[in-house]
């Protein structure tokens, strides 16, 4: 392939992966024709069959490996990184409330759902989907009970009054002790597994041209940062591109097996098979 048709989000830790790549500085990779959207966007794109590559949800991969497969690298896992539950006031009881989330097909959304079977067994109330940006605002004026948020909203939501109920990764990380499966990079299966191991390659090598020299990535970073504070920029970088973006590893498939399959069982997302997440 001489281009390649990729989407991924315009945050900071999409940008810093894939700076090098994008700008034609990885020697031997395809070039890209790059289009920029929210992982609620890129999702439906994915079901849609609509780009070669594409950063999406772990919680979207039972819908989509049949056309396309998971790369082992590029994506976004780790500790402490978790989607939050945001109050108005502290110690708030969720059952029967109304829950503002980003998506119901997101990995934040699975991670809720499996924090409240266990916490609150009882049920939340209405779900409400609402954009990332309008959550933390409708859960500060009141016209929700709670919000689910993700990505630099950790580092944000004390700006707006909000006190944190419940971490989802917290949660997640010591129910299983795996790292928190957040985002994936998958790509067409019919692009023949000689491709797919040069994207893979492609993006391992983006990834360490980005830690190697990161001055030369933050130009794109801040450009596509939406107004974001470049030391939050920093802090989102520093807590989303780890050593699972280079390779997922043993723990890294463990951690992703684990949420499908603890999903699956909750009736969540459909079930994969034993050999769905195999690369190429």
């Amino acid at each position: 392939m001489t281009t390649v048709k990729i989407a991924y989000s315009p945050c900071p830790n999409d940008t810093f992966v894939f700076d090098a790549w994008a700008h034609g500085r990885v020697q031997g990779a395809p070039r890209l024709d790059v289009t920029f959207a929210d992982i609620d966007i890129t999702n439906g794109m994915a079901e849609r069959g609509e780009f070669d590559v594409l950063k999406v949800s772990y919680a979207v991969l039972p819908y989509v490996l049949d056309e396309y497969a998971l790369l082992p690298c590029g994506g976004a896992l780790g500790r402490g990184c978790g989607p939050l539950v945001l109050t108005r006031e502290p110690g708030t009881e969720l059952a029967g409330r109304t829950v503002a989330v980003p998506s119901e097909k997101s990995t934040a959304y699975l991670l809720f759902r499996l924090w409240a079977a266990d916490v609150v067994p009882e049920g939340v109330g209405q779900i409400v989907v609402l954009p990332f940006h309008e959550i933390m605002p409708a859960v500060r004026d009141g016209k929700v009970d709670a919000g689910l948020v993700i990505h630099e909203a950790r580092f944000t939501y004390q700006n707006y009054g909000l006190h944190c109920l419940a971490d989802m990764g917290e949660h997640w990380e010591s129910t299983t002790g795996l790292p928190i499966p957040l985002g994936a990079i998958i790509a067409k299966r019919s692009l023949g597994a000689r491709t797919l191991e040069l994207l893979a390659e492609s993006a391992r090598a983006s990834v360490r041209m980005a830690w190697d020299d990161p001055v030369a990535s933050r130009p794109y970073v801040l450009e596509h940062a939406q107004e974001m504070d470049p030391a939050v920029a920093d802090q989102h970088i520093g807590l989303y591109v780890n050593e699972f973006t280079a390779g997922l590893g043993e723990a890294g498939y463990a951690a992703v097996r684990g949420l499908l399959t603890r999903a699956a069982a909750e009736g969540l997302v459909p079930p994969v098979g034993p050999t769905a997440l195999a690369f190429p």
